[in-house]
């Protein structure tokens, strides 16, 4: 088994994490933006996510000889025991606890809690898929990556249709909201995760520059905020200026692009020029979720529940693999980093693939209904989806490896996704772009304490005996 024992070996690790988990989102959120239903796309995403886990624990999980104390994963693997024997009063007893009863793991606990963090990660990334198109790339990643907390929309406005055209009002409440959020969910997803992971790993990174780290992210939350706040009033400026009449309203919202003319859009050839009004409304007729008119609260309440969940993987992943509450019997090996992840993702495919399934005929944000045949033969866009899925399970691999070597309290750095995400956003899709120079001053402020902060994290990192 592939161990990584240095600290060089874990920044590396995790620095490739940051840039993995960074941009498998701009993959999502193009092909949504593409009109392809974000069932479609999350079920092809699951497929590969869950191969990475399997091809990791293959590879690095069998390099090398098996040792009582740390054997490879398919030695760790056979240690689990089923022996299914039916009663013969079969009545009076339920399927759940015969299966309960006929399955032995000598690594159990840590598994479950392997388990959980797989639950409680797939919930997180399935929301941020929709928030993706409610608040935006780059603002959904400062969310949900447990650094920024700005709540909001596409943009701080309702959109009402009246008379079949559509008119802008400015919610300045939404301010409020923001400063609120900026205060409450980065206690409760950043310092809580990190110090959770600190107390976790029996305190071996390095607090006097592990908490300063998190203050440099707290004032990169601030920053964010202001960035959004401000981009948003930039964004209300060019609406206004869209045609607000009948007639020239219809004409423009009618001017919907055909998927060819959104690549168009995406890579720079567009007609309707990057951050410009026409290229706000074009984007919102091709994309599958539509997001004018959506209530501010759909938009907070998904990307806070994103975020919580992303508070809670990583903790509940050291506990997996280092068994701090020692619920595992004495002799008995902890769980390697490749079969806790493989766990981790088996946990995270299967409630992907219901929660999808079910989405599909029951779809969410007024989606259109689908069916499990259409999702098989919907090929459009399909090895984007494979890929993301791809990217994402290598970026998850190489954080849990770093954070068994360095401490997972210092893999939190790899959370810095707005560093990739804005990149990606202002690439791809045009954001920020004819801002403002307040923008432009925020945002240069913004990044630059992320860079601090991820530089100061890794630099806290210690060495796990």
């Amino acid at each position: 088994m592939y161990v990584v024992d240095s600290k060089g070996g874990a920044i590396a690790c995790m620095l490739l994490a940051l840039f993995l988990l960074g941009t498998w989102p701009a993959v999502l959120t193009m092909l949504e933006r593409r009109g392809r239903l974000p069932q479609h796309t999350y079920l092809d995403y699951s497929i590969t996510n869950l191969l990475v886990a399997v091809l990791i624990a293959l590879t690095f999980g069998q390099i090398g000889s098996s040792t009582p104390d740390k054997p490879n994963f398919i030695t760790q693997l056979s240690q689990v025991r089923f022996n299914f024997e039916l009663p013969n009063d079969f009545s009076n007893f339920k399927i759940g606890m015969i299966l309960w009863r006929n399955f032995s793991h000598d690594n159990l606990p840590s598994v479950l809690f392997a388990m959980a963090g797989g639950i409680v990660l797939s919930l997180g990334n399935l929301s941020s898929q929709y928030a993706f198109a409610l608040v935006g790339l780059s603002l959904t990643e400062v969310i949900t990556a447990s650094i920024t907390t700005v709540i909001g929309l596409f943009s701080p406005s309702i959109s009402v249709a009246l008379h079949d055209h559509v008119v802008y009002f400015y919610v300045p409440w939404i301010g409020i909201l923001q400063i609120l959020n900026v205060l409450f969910t980065f206690f409760v997803l950043n310092v809580t995760g990190t110090t959770l992971n600190y107390f976790l790993d029996n305190r071996i990174n390095k607090a006097e520059i592990l908490f300063p780290g998190v203050a440099c992210f707290l004032i990169a939350v601030c920053l964010g905020s202001a960035v959004h706040s401000s981009n948003a009033a930039d964004n209300k400026v060019k609406l206004d200026s869209f045609p607000s009449d009948s007639k020239d309203g219809e004409k423009a919202l009618k001017q919907i692009p055909d998927k060819d003319g959104l690549k168009d859009l995406e890579s720079g050839n567009e007609k309707a020029k990057a951050g410009t009004a026409d290229y706000l409304v074009q984007i919102e007729n091709q994309r599958a979720i539509k997001v004018f008119g959506k209530k501010t609260y759909i938009g907070l309440a998904i990307t806070f529940f994103a975020g919580l969940c992303f508070s809670l993987f990583t903790p509940a992943f050291n506990v997996a693999t280092n068994d701090q509450w020692h619920t595992l019997k004495t002799g008995v090996p902890h769980l390697v980093v490749y079969t806790a992840f493989f766990y981790f993702s088996v946990s995270c495919f299967v409630i992907a693939i219901i929660l999808n399934t079910i989405f599909l005929y029951r779809p969410i944000l007024d989606l259109p209904k689908s069916s499990f045949k259409a999702y098989l033969n919907d090929w459009e866009g399909r090895g984007w989806a494979l890929l993301a899925g791809l990217i994402c399970g290598f970026g998850n691999g190489l954080q849990f490896m770093g954070g068994q070597a360095a401490g997972y309290a210092a893999a939190d750095s790899v959370q810095a996704l707005p560093l990739v995400s804005t990149f990606w956003g202002i690439l791809l899709f045009g954001e920020y772009r004819k801002s403002s120079r307040r923008t432009y001053i925020l945002l240069t402020g913004m990044l630059t304490m992320f860079i601090v902060a991820v530089a100061v994290l890794m630099a806290s990192s210690g060495h796990r005996k």
